[in-house]
């Protein structure tokens, strides 16, 4: 029996549409025991030391970074985890004024703003996930850097301390 070529590339098409919705076709991955998507992960590419008002190290923190537009947009926007002493270092083009926000992003985070001179002129402490409030710098700043919630505290970071990368 011969089917109607016009029913038959019909079938075809949705059954190979099924097949590709079926498969997975997003960017996120999928952890095959729970069917829960596990996010993006951040490719670590240097390390940041934050410096006490001495200059003495306080902590290191393994970074990826964000230099170019695409990725200070994208930030840690589905990140789902990340490790206790990773995190991201921004850097923007100009010492001003910057403001983020937390919107697709489902870690809480510490963010930290720093000057052209490396100090940190605002945190931000256990910043709320999902969130469309903007967090500004309040000072001009060249540089942020996002931690997991508790990092600035755990460590004794304060504003008016210093970074090195």
């Amino acid at each position: 029996m011969m089917l109607n070529s016009k029913l038959s590339k019909s079938a075809f098409l949705i059954f190979l549409g099924l097949s590709f919705a079926c498969s997975g076709s997003g960017s996120e991955s999928r952890n095959s025991s729970n069917n829960q998507p596990q996010g993006r992960t951040i490719t670590i590419e240097s390390e940041l030391t934050f410096l006490d008002n001495d200059g003495n190290e306080i902590s290191t923190l393994q970074i990826a970074i964000a230099d170019e537009p695409l990725e200070r947009n994208q930030g840690l926007m589905d990140v789902r985890t990340m490790g206790q002493d990773e995190g991201m270092l921004f850097i923007f083009e100009e010492n001003r004024p910057q403001s983020f926000w937390m919107a697709n992003t489902p870690l809480s985070l510490d963010i930290m703003y720093v000057n052209i001179d490396s100090v940190i002129v605002r945190i931000y402490a256990d910043t709320t996930p999902f969130s469309e409030a903007t967090l500004p710098s309040g000072e001009p700043s060249m540089y942020v850097v996002e931690t997991n919630a508790g990092y600035a505290l755990t460590n004794g970071i304060t504003e008016g301390m210093k970074i090195r990368f």
